[in-house]
């Protein structure tokens, strides 16, 4: 790994929790952001699609002012759009799989001592960790 910035990280890391923390201390939510995204394409009343529209867009928001505070050029994806699109599409299907993603599971579930949550992010990290070796070792 080449130049990484530990303190960015942590600090990144310590925001996680304590959006996490909030939104589950007031509003008896898990922060899992599968579960929000879909909540927003699905019967619900307004009220609720308009708490998981502004979730995310405080994501995709916070992102981009990071980008623009830092003065650091937009990430430049080095994958072609095929595979992108199909990565895509499974982490989607595991995701609904798996009964939601890594922050529901893995921020949200292992800090309430969730097993199945141990059980889900185990499983994140050891795909995770096949498909960077295989991308590394075997070209396609």
């Amino acid at each position: 790994m080449a130049d990484v910035n530990i303190t960015a990280a942590l600090i990144g890391g310590a925001m996680i929790g304590f959006a996490s923390v909030i939104l589950l201390a007031f509003h008896g939510r898990i922060a899992g952001v599968s579960g929000i995204l879909d909540g927003i394409f699905s019967h619900r009343s307004k009220r609720e699609k308009l708490w998981r529209f502004t979730f995310v867009l405080g994501i995709v928001v916070g992102a981009h002012l990071y980008t623009f505070l830092r003065g650091t050029p937009p990430m430049q994806l080095q994958a072609e759009r095929i595979p992108l699109l199909l990565a895509g599409l499974l982490v989607g299907f595991g995701t609904k799989l798996g009964s939601g993603c890594t922050s529901g599971h893995g921020v949200c579930g292992l800090a309430r001592r969730s097993k199945r949550s141990l059980v889900e992010t185990l499983t994140f990290m050891i795909v995770a960790m096949i498909t960077v070796y295989l991308r590394r070792h075997i070209s396609y």
